[in-house]
């Protein structure tokens, strides 16, 4: 056996899927290895449902701001206000949110590196390794690793190497700018409203966003069209709602994963969470809450691992998760693909929403993160609704 630092688990990448399995696996007094790359800050609205905030103990003051209106805006400029009744979305900052998150699990005992992630590779005697350059000291290290979590993002080099399939996720890119508010606001700027504009212009297959974070707002869009220009487009947007000379903070792109892989594991000791595993939903692009519940079933399924040896447990992160989201990601594609193919359909689709029993059900829906069956009638009402517009029969 080499003498090479030994963990049980070594989790690569300390976004919020990463963060939470170390969190978890070192409450239940694993020797958890937690690396990350410093500075690196992922592109995103921050949204969290209510859900997310009971469900991780989420605290208030990580909260920058408190949505309580989504408007959505047609290609025509036809806007829909869609209140949130009876609660909030909460919104994040990254670069902080992240950051508390991995401090959270160092002080569960997690041991924290900056580091960059190199390989798997294996020792003398069949235990994995993980092989990582020192973000310090810039030195190469190998730790051995009874079971890995690769939460590494999109593109996940954990992934690519170690699980099969990896390779066949479809992207969209992702761009925003953090700007300040201004201390003169614009016409019609509300700081607890999200606004999405559903316009070609602004994304041929997605949509763009304003998204109020306290003292500043994110905005963006986002494609999987490679010749469209999302910088372009985002400062288009920045001018249509007034903020074009509002001061920059900064800027981040990254690929988004629209669909859930394939498979999860390896079939060994490896077992893939947020980012890496493809749980960003389809249509809103949302995935914090999907990240940190991947990270939750990741660590379960490790912890099963540790303590039971079997490998066939690490497809179970999987399978809890496609069972309880895997029809809200089959539906949100489908919506994407069809709603967003044209300003017409987009036109069409804000129309659509401004039906009540649409904006309950999609919000209910939302904050909860389950499908609500409670009101079969409205069901009905809505599918019928949806068909006329499917079929051109409601007018816009």
């Amino acid at each position: 056996m080499s003498n090479h630092e030994q963990f049980d688990v070594v989790i690569v990448g300390g976004g919020p899927a990463g963060s939470t399995a170390a969190h978890d696996l070192a409450r239940r007094g694993r020797r958890v290895l937690l690396l990350d790359r410093a500075g690196r800050i992922k592109p995103c609205g921050g949204a969290i449902p209510p859900r997310a905030i009971r469900d991780f103990d989420i605290p208030d003051h990580m909260l920058v701001a408190k949505a309580r209106s989504a408007r959505m805006i047609a290609p025509s400029n036809t806007k829909v206000d869609i209140p949130i009744e009876g609660g909030f979305v909460g919104m994040v900052d990254r670069e902080q949110f992240d950051e508390w998150l991995r401090e959270r699990a160092a002080s569960a005992g997690a041991v924290r590196r900056n580091a960059r992630f190199e390989r798997v590779g294996l020792d003398e005697d069949g235990v994995s390794t993980v092989i990582f350059q020192s973000g310090d000291d810039g030195e190469r290290h190998t730790v051995r690793a009874r079971s890995i979590i690769g939460a590494d993002g999109a593109r996940s080099a954990v992934a690519q190497q170690t699980v099969p399939g990896a390779e066949k996720t479809k992207y969209v890119f992702a761009y925003h700018e953090i700007v300040e508010a201004p201390a003169v606001k614009p016409a019609d700027y509300d700081d607890t409203r999200c606004d999405v504009f559903y316009q070609g212009k602004l994304s041929p297959d997605f949509y763009g966003w304003v998204f109020p974070h306290g003292g500043t707002l994110s905005i963006g869009t986002g494609s999987a069209d490679k010749g469209f220009s999302l910088r372009n487009a985002t400062t288009s947007l920045r001018t249509a709602v007034g903020l074009e000379n509002a001061k920059t903070v900064r800027r981040e792109g990254a690929p988004l994963p629209m669909k859930p892989l394939p498979r999860w594991d390896n079939g060994r000791d490896v077992v893939l969470a947020g980012d890496a595993a493809g749980v960003v939903a389809p249509a809103s692009g949302e995935g914090i809450y999907y990240a940190m519940l991947g990270g939750r079933l990741a660590a379960d399924a490790a912890e099963e691992l540790l303590v039971t040896g079997n490998a066939r447990c690490l497809a179970k992160a999987r399978k809890r998760f496609m069972k309880d989201h895997g029809k809200v990601f089959w539906v949100l594609g489908i919506m994407q693909y069809f709603w967003y193919s044209s300003d017409k359909r987009r036109e069409r689709f804000v129309s659509m929403c401004e039906d009540k029993d649409v904006q309950k059900l999609t919000f209910d829906a939302y904050m909860n993160k389950e499908l609500v069956r409670a009101k079969p009638l409205a069901h009905v009402k809505i599918f019928f609704k949806d068909m006329a517009h499917l079929l051109g029969l409601a007018k816009v």
